[in-house]
């Protein structure tokens, strides 16, 4: 897993490369990671727990316990530790998008 990066708001895992040239297909809209390389390292981490592989997500209890159901497929960190930057935690709440830290680390 090494080169991986998760996602902080919906846990994708994808190598800093794929954010840079895709970005995040479920949160592209607001955090602009694509070809913007400042903004992935600000939207993702290297330090996440476990993974899952979700390749039909609606149907899956996984995704309802991760809170994955209305993500995309692929692959996805159980626990992702990591702080957004209070301009991107603004942003999102100006746009209505309620946000739930990935991090399970303190429980």
């Amino acid at each position: 897993m090494r080169g991986l990066r998760a996602c902080l708001v919906c846990s994708l895992v994808k190598s800093f490369d794929q954010f840079e040239t895709d970005g995040c297909e479920n949160c592209e809209d607001f955090l602009r990671m694509k070809n913007n390389k400042d903004n992935v390292y600000d939207h993702t981490s290297n330090n996440f727990d476990g993974i899952v592989a979700l390749t039909t997500p609606t149907d899956s209890w996984v995704a309802k316990w991760q809170r994955l159901a209305r993500f995309t497929r692929g692959i996805y960190a159980i626990s992702v530790s990591g702080t957004l930057p209070q301009s991107t935690l603004r942003d999102m709440k100006n746009r209505g998008i309620v946000y739930k830290s990935r991090d399970r680390s303190q429980r």
